[in-house]
C-alpha cells in the first residue's frame, strides 16, 4: 500500500512539472496525463493482482463454499426433517390404529365379562328359585304330613266319641261339621 502512495505522489509531481507555460482547461486532452494514468492503472492492477487479488479471491471462494455448504446442509436438514415428520405421521397413525385395536379388544373383553356375569347371575337366580321351590315343596309336604297326623288324631277322637255316645242323626251331623271346621282350608 505504501508503494501505491509513493507512485501516486510521483505521478502528480511529474504531471505538474511538465512546464508551467501551458495551462489547459479540464476538457483539454493532455497525452502525458493519459499515458501516466494508464501506466499507474496497469501498475495498480499488477500490484493488486500480486498483493490483494489472491487473498480476495480466496476469501470469496471460501465464503462461496461456506454458503454452498450451508445451503446443502440446510437442504439436507430440511429433507431429514421432512423424513422425520413423515415417520412421525406414520408412527402416530400406527399408534392410533394400535390404540383403536386395544380399545376394541377391551370392549370385547368387557362385553364377554358382562355376558359371563349376567349368565352366572341368571344361573344363580335359577338355582335360588329351584332351591326355593324345593324348600316350599318340603315345607308343604311337612305341613301336609302334620295335617294328616292331626286329621288322623281327630278322626280317632271322633270315632271314640261316636262309640262312647249313642249317636242320633243330629249329633252325627254336628260331629261331622265340627270335624270339618277344625280342618284348615288347603288354599
Amino acid at each position: 500500500m505504501h508503494y501505491l502512495t509513493l507512485l501516486y505522489n510521483w505521478s502528480v509531481v511529474l504531471l505538474f512539472s511538465e512546464g508551467g507555460e501551458h495551462k489547459g482547461s479540464l476538457l483539454t486532452v493532455n497525452p502525458g496525463l493519459i499515458i501516466w494514468t494508464i501506466i499507474i492503472f496497469v501498475l495498480l492492477l499488477f500490484l493488486l493482482k500480486k498483493i490483494a487479488w489472491k487473498p480476495l479471491l480466496t476469501a470469496l471462494h471460501t465464503r462461496e463454499q461456506s454458503i454452498k455448504d450451508a445451503i446443502e446442509s440446510a437442504e439436507k436438514l430440511k429433507a431429514d426433517s421432512e423424513k422425520m415428520i413423515e415417520e412421525n405421521k406414520k408412527a402416530m397413525a400406527s399408534a392410533n390404529a394400535e390404540s383403536m385395536k386395544i380399545l376394541n379388544e377391551a370392549r370385547e373383553a368387557a362385553e364377554k365379562v358382562k355376558d359371563e356375569i349376567v349368565q352366572k347371575a341368571n344361573e344363580q337366580a335359577k338355582q335360588i328359585l329351584e332351591q326355593s321351590k324345593r324348600d316350599i315343596q318340603t315345607e308343604k309336604e311337612s305341613a301336609l304330613s302334620e295335617l294328616r297326623s292331626e286329621v288322623a288324631d281327630l278322626a280317632i277322637k271322633t270315632a271314640e266319641k261316636v262309640i262312647k255316645e249313642n249317636l242320633d242323626e243330629t249329633k252325627q251331623k254336628k260331629i261331622v261339621n265340627d270335624f270339618l271346621n277344625q280342618i284348615p282350608s288347603s288354599n
